[in-house]
């Protein structure tokens, strides 16, 4: 016997006396009957309201300490340069494919320094902050991927600066990880790296006092476009 085969027989054996059917979960429904936007999970027969996901993930990503800011799409640019002016942030690095007009905000109020001229980590040291748009958002962790397309820049773009800002539209958020893996699709597997984004960078020590901006930026910032 191979050892999956082992594993496989082991669990068929702890749950061989589990008699309990799965939950099913009940799609909520609006005050005029509708099913208030469902989405289906292709998880079991469980749906869920693309609000809900979209309010889940916003409440867990403020868990983590990160600033969380919903507005309608077309407020994005004015958004990510309103928070650059009330931070106090006065240079910022783009991605190459970054939103045209993302950059034209940006430009007003801070020194935008574009990816290819920040080619070093001592270079992007001296930058303030970083705007980047993002790949998946993951309601029930509080999850931000970004798979480091043009949008997004390397990865070494959002691990440096001070303050990371982070777009995401309200259609990329899914509810749940194996729902954000089948979004992701076979990137990582083709070499493309994917970072996982849970709340600013924080560690403790051994008397587990809290220390933020160790391995990446102590502030984040996540806008959440359309939702």
């Amino acid at each position: 016997m191979s050892a999956r085969d082992e594993i496989l027989a082991r669990v068929r054996s702890a749950t061989s006396d589990v008699t309990t059917p799965a939950r099913l979960i009940a799609p909520r429904r609006g005050e005029d009957g509708s099913d208030g936007g469902q989405i289906a999970s292709r998880w079991g027969n469980q749906s869920r309201a693309v609000g809900e996901s979209i309010d889940l993930f916003a409440e867990n990503v403020a868990d983590y300490r990160a600033e969380v800011l919903r507005v309608p799409a077309e407020e994005v640019a004015a958004t990510v340069a309103q928070t650059l002016r009330r931070r106090g942030l006065g240079s910022v690095v783009v991605p190459t494919g970054l939103d045209a007009g993302w950059r034209a905000a940006l430009a007003d109020v801070a020194t935008v320094v574009a990816e290819g001229e920040a080619g070093s980590a001592a270079e992007l040291d001296r930058v303030e902050a970083v705007v980047t748009a993002s790949a998946v958002g993951i309601a029930t962790t509080g999850t931000i991927v970004l798979d480091h397309g043009p949008d997004q820049g390397r990865r070494e773009l959002t691990l440096v600066p001070d303050t990371h800002v982070c777009v995401i539209r309200a259609d990329q958020v899914v509810h749940d990880v194996p729902e954000a893996v089948t979004r992701l699709g076979g990137e990582a597997h083709r070499g493309r790296p994917l970072t996982w984004v849970s709340g600013p960078s924080a560690t403790s020590d051994i008397e587990l006092q809290r220390v933020e901006g160790v391995h990446g930026p102590r502030t984040l910032v996540v806008v959440i476009a359309g939702g």
